[in-house]
C-alpha cells in the first residue's frame, strides 16, 4: 500500500525529476481512482517511480437535524494528486487507470507539475486536527428552534457567527421581533 503524505517528507528522498501532478477524475470517484491506481502501480511494477496517490480531504463539522458530526470533505472534488517521476511508462499507467480522465496541463499529452509550496500547503491543511465548521445558515434563512426555552418558535436568521457556531435569530414575541442568540444545534432550517 502507498504511504499517506506528510508535509515534512515530500520529495527529499525521491529521485531527481519527482514532482506532484494533478489528475482529473470522474467526480465522486476520487477514492476509487486512488485504489485502482495504487493497484496498477504495484501490478505494473512502477512503485520506484510513482510514490504516492492522495485524495486531499479535510475534516468538517456539519450540523444536520440538530446533530453535530464530523465528516470528511474532499478539498478538490474531481481531482487526485500523484507524486511521481513522469516518463512514458508511468504516464501510461496513470492515464489508463479506470476513472482517470486526464492529467491537468496545457494539453492532453502535457502534465504540469504543482509548485512545491502549493503541495506543502495542501498537505498541511490535511494534517490539521481542528475540523472546519460547515456553515449552512445565512442571513434571512427561516429556522425553527428545536431546543432551549424558545423551542418550537419560528424565526429568521439575522446574523451568523461561524467561529462561535452561534446565530442571532429574530423571533416574534408579544407582537414584536426579538433577537435571540442560539447555537447551531438549537435550530433547524425550514
Amino acid at each position: 500500500m502507498v504511504a499517506e503524505p506528510n508535509a515534512t517528507t515530500l520529495t527529499e528522498d525521491r529521485p531527481d525529476g519527482t514532482r506532484w501532478y494533478v489528475i482529473h477524475t470522474y467526480s465522486g470517484y476520487e477514492n476509487k481512482v486512488k485504489q485502482y491506481l495504487e493497484q496498477r502501480i504495484h501490478s505494473m511494477d512502477v512503485a520506484d517511480r510513482v510514490f504516492r496517490v492522495v485524495v486531499p480531504t479535510e475534516d468538517e463539522v456539519e450540523v444536520k437535524n440538530g446533530v453535530r458530526r464530523t465528516v470528511q470533505r474532499k478539498m478538490f472534488p474531481g481531482y487526485v494528486l500523484v507524486e511521481m517521476c513522469i516518463d512514458p511508462q508511468t504516464w501510461d499507467v496513470v492515464r489508463r487507470t479506470q476513472g482517470v480522465t486526464s492529467f491537468v496541463g496545457t494539453s492532453s499529452n502535457d502534465a504540469l507539475p504543482l509548485d512545491e509550496k502549493e503541495v506543502r500547503a495542501i498537505l498541511r491543511l490535511m494534517e490539521e486536527e481542528k475540523p472546519q465548521i460547515r456553515i449552512t445558515y445565512s442571513k434571512g434563512d427561516r429556522v425553527k428552534i428545536v431546543d432551549g426555552p424558545f423551542a418550537e418558535f419560528l424565526g429568521s436568521v439575522e446574523e451568523v457567527n461561524g467561529e462561535k457556531t452561534k446565530l442571532r435569530v429574530l423571533v416574534s414575541m408579544f407582537g414584536r421581533e426579538t433577537p435571540v442568540e442560539l447555537d447551531f444545534l438549537q435550530v433547524e432550517k425550514l
